[in-house]
C-alpha cells in the first residue's frame, strides 16, 4: 500500500483499533444512567396498609341504660360489639354484693337496652332492683336480653324448654331489638306475645 511497510500498517491498524475503542466507551459513558423512583402507591406497603385501616367504617353509635345495683346507673353511649360487661364496668361496676353472675356478661349490646344489675339476695322475679325507684311489691319488668332462665320462667305460659329457646335465640343472634322479635322463638305466637308484651322489654 503506496510505500507503507507492513510493520507501518499493522502499527496504523491497532491505532484505528484503539481509536474506536476509546469512541466506544467514551459513548457509553456520556449516556444517561436510569434513576430508580420509590412510589407508595403499589399497595403492598405498611403505608397502603394504614391507609385502608383509614378508610373503614367506625362501628355504630349506641345508647343503653345501665340501671339498678351499680355505682354510676345512667345512660351511656357505646359501639356495636361492645358487651354487657363493657357497660357496667362503664358504670362504674357493681356495689358490694351485686349478683353479676345472673347476668350474661359477654352478650352483645343493643341500642336502646336496659342492664339491671340486681343485689345479691334481691327477688328478681317479684320487685324492682334496688335503686330504681320503683315500688318492691310491683311485679318488675324482665329484660329479655340479660334474664337468667329462673327469671323467664316467671313470666306467663313460660316454662323450662321455651325459656331456654328464648335464651338459646339472643345467643345465636344477639340481643333482641324489639319485644315483637319474641315471634321468631318456636312456641311463641300472637296470643302469648301479648300475654308477654306488658311484663318483658329489651
Amino acid at each position: 500500500m503506496g510505500g507503507f511497510s507492513r510493520r507501518e500498517l499493522a502499527g496504523l491498524a491497532a491505532v484505528a483499533v484503539l481509536i474506536v475503542i476509546g469512541a466506544g466507551f467514551w459513548y457509553v459513558r456520556s449516556l444517561p444512567r436510569p434513576v430508580t423512583i420509590q412510589t407508595s402507591g403499589n399497595g403492598s406497603g405498611p403505608g397502603a396498609a394504614s391507609a385502608v385501616a383509614s378508610s373503614s367504617p367506625s362501628p355504630a353509635l349506641i345508647v343503653v341504660d345501665v340501671a339498678g345495683w351499680v355505682r354510676r346507673p345512667g345512660v351511656y353511649e357505646f359501639h356495636e360489639g361492645d358487651r354487657v360487661i363493657d357497660a357496667i364496668r362503664r358504670a362504674g361496676g357493681g356495689k358490694p354484693h351485686a349478683d353479676l353472675t345472673s347476668i350474661n356478661l359477654a352478650a352483645l349490646l343493643a341500642d336502646g337496652q336496659q342492664i339491671v344489675v340486681w343485689r345479691v339476695g334481691a327477688a328478681h322475679g317479684g320487685g324492682a332492683p334496688i335503686g330504681s325507684g320503683s315500688n318492691q311489691g310491683a311485679q318488675a319488668i324482665i329484660n329479655l336480653n340479660t334474664a337468667s332462665l329462673d327469671e323467664l320462667e316467671t313470666l306467663p305460659g313460660i316454662g323450662p324448654a321455651l325459656g331456654q329457646r328464648i335464651i338459646d335465640y339472643r345467643e345465636q343472634h344477639g340481643p333482641f331489638r324489639s319485644v315483637d322479635d319474641l315471634l321468631n322463638v318456636s312456641g311463641i305466637g300472637e296470643k302469648r306475645l301479648a300475654d308477654l308484651r306488658p311484663k318483658v322489654t329489651v
